[in-house]
């Protein structure tokens, strides 16, 4: 790709322009950059939060009985562990803040198709969020739910599931003015030149997103809403006293959540399409397959909603169907690793930490994923659902996936925001470390969970103490890495030494003007002529 303009060097750019002063320059700000930064250090901080909630629920797992909480404040802790990593890190933690960070320049656009309802986007995050932290201390106190709401406990518990659910309620219209954004913006506000088959891969990841975000996260408002009509009027839609049906929650819950799953992980993926040719300085290995197998998990991941179901009372009709189908959707993902690798085969593969994030991706959600057929395949669910195997499957996918993701974009783009640099060896510790710690935490909830321990329960049977106590050091190995990583992103954005507009030699158009870049982008439209990942025609190789 090329500009009409040469990069300058470590310009402030956009950092250093405001409207108004102070923090007002930034919360009132329609660049697509600033509100991705406020997006990103707003999911950051919620994620820490959220890690913390792990770490305590870990800690009183440590042992049977109680060790530093009573069950209720358990159910309570692991809830807004819950509904914090994934309605406020998880599912919108890429697409919200990397997605308004490059997608626009990648595009070729000086912003964003809408830049207001972008700005509003963010201030119903911030708002749905405000109402979540309200609903811990008001109303009886926090939710105690678990993330999904299951009736009929959201429905008699005393706790405060009304205010929780007008929350989600509220960040799910963030979701959809967010991927009504991104379509138009990819549809109508690409540079010259830019095809449909010249758009980088982390672009395309977030077009299938955007569109998930537009037809599933109705439903999810849909879902919730009714949950606060049946606690605030009694409609009795879920209660069968009243003709309801409380499995029609569940269906109603997981049409929404199983598309969500691929809001999470989608991407994700992209961030990985979008690293690996970076640091195997080749293009990417079956462009087209890892496009048509985006589009293939948006659609197909919206029909496998109900393998969270097997054991409720289905039909055996419907258990086959869904886990015939839940087979196939693992078709395009499988299609997406097998090209990555083919990417990386002799390649010069540079091992910089965003490829060390992106690696990690690669292997553990892979291992979600094989693990996940194992829930997917109905004989084998029966034994495993709602154990431990489910929650360590969820974070391989979840937190092995998305996670390893969202940290490979952070390493791979801050450079690009702020035009400084962290420390490559520093960061090398830090992935290590995270990396130890998470397979020695969720391959121990994988085992225990296969020898029966059920999640979400307070307390435990002796025999699991051991697997338990060795999940929990390796939550403490985990957050230390952690804690180094973001320590070493902060030292590095406040204090790293500036890099150049093109840091990890990249041929995306993101790389072709300043780091930071200037406040609308690019001084001239830019003329698009070659593929995001030719790099001997954009003069890298």
């Amino acid at each position: 790709m090329s500009t009409a303009v040469p990069s300058t060097e470590n310009s402030r750019g956009f950092l250093d322009e405001a409207r108004y002063p102070g923090i007002f320059g930034w919360i009132f700000s329609t660049d697509h950059k600033r509100i991705g930064l406020l997006y990103l250090w707003c999911i950051v901080a919620f994620f820490c939060v959220g890690a913390l909630l792990g770490v305590l629920i870990r800690l009183e797992l440590w042992a049977p009985g109680r060790t530093i909480m009573d069950a209720q404040s358990y159910n309570a802790v692991f809830t807004l562990h819950g509904v914090i990593m994934i309605f406020l890190f998880i599912i919108p933690g890429i697409p919200a803040a990397f997605g308004n960070l490059i997608m626009p320049i990648q595009m070729g656009a000086r912003d964003v198709a809408f830049p207001r309802l972008n700005l509003l986007s963010w201030w119903l995050y911030i708002g749905g969020a405000a109402l979540a932290v309200i609903a811990l201390f008001t109303g009886g106190g926090p939710p105690d739910t678990g993330w999904t709401f299951y009736v009929p406990f959201s429905v008699r518990t005393t706790t405060n599931v009304s205010l929780a659910t007008v929350a989600v309620f509220t960040i799910g219209f963030s979701s959809i003015l967010t991927g009504i954004n991104f379509v138009t913006t990819i549809h109508r506000m690409r540079a010259e030149g830019l095809t449909w088959t010249r758009i980088p891969l982390f672009t395309w990841s977030l077009y299938a997103t955007a569109w998930i975000q537009i037809l599933a996260t109705p439903i999810l408002g849909i879902t919730v809403a009714l949950i606060f009509a049946e606690r605030v009027i009694g409609t009795g839609l879920f209660d069968p006293a009243q003709g309801g049906d409380p499995i029609m929650f569940q269906h109603l819950f997981w049409i929404y959540s199983h598309p969500a799953v691929y809001i999470m992980v989608l991407p994700g993926m992209g961030v990985v399409s979008d690293i690996i040719p970076v640091f195997a300085r080749k293009p990417a290995f079956g462009y087209k397959a890892i496009v048509v197998s985006s589009l293939a998990i948006a659609f197909a991941g919206s029909l496998v909603w109900a393998h969270h179901m097997y054991t409720s009372g289905m039909s055996d009709l419907a258990v086959m169907v869904f886990s015939f189908l839940t087979f196939i959707v693992a078709i395009p993902s499988a299609v997406k690793v097998f090209n990555w690798l083919a990417t990386l085969y002799q390649g010069s593969i540079l091992l910089d930490p965003p490829l060390l994030f992106a690696l990690s991706f690669i292997l553990l959600f892979t291992i979600g994923g094989l693990t996940g057929l194992v829930l997917g395949a109905a004989a084998t669910n029966i034994h495993v659902h709602d154990t431990h195997f489910v929650v360590g499957h969820f974070h391989f996918t979840m937190f092995g996936g998305t996670g390893m993701a969202f940290f490979a974009a952070l390493h791979y783009w801050l450079p690009k925001i702020y035009g400084r640099m962290y420390d490559k060896a520093v960061a090398t510790v830090a992935w290590a470390i995270i990396f130890v710690g998470f397979c020695i935490l969720y391959l121990s909830m994988k085992i225990v969970g296969m020898m029966g321990m059920p999640r979400r329960y307070w307390d435990y049977v002796p025999e699991f103490t051991g697997l338990n106590q060795l999940a929990t050091a390796g939550s403490w190995i985990l957050a230390v890495g952690l804690v180094l990583m973001f320590v070493n992103l902060i030292r590095g954005v406040l204090y790293g030494p500036p890099v150049g507009a093109n840091p990890w030699g990249g041929a995306t158009l993101e790389w072709q003007v300043p780091s930071p870049p200037p406040t609308e982008n690019f001084e001239e439209d830019p003329v698009v002529t070659h593929g995001p990942y030719d790099f001997k025609k954009a003069g890298i190789l």
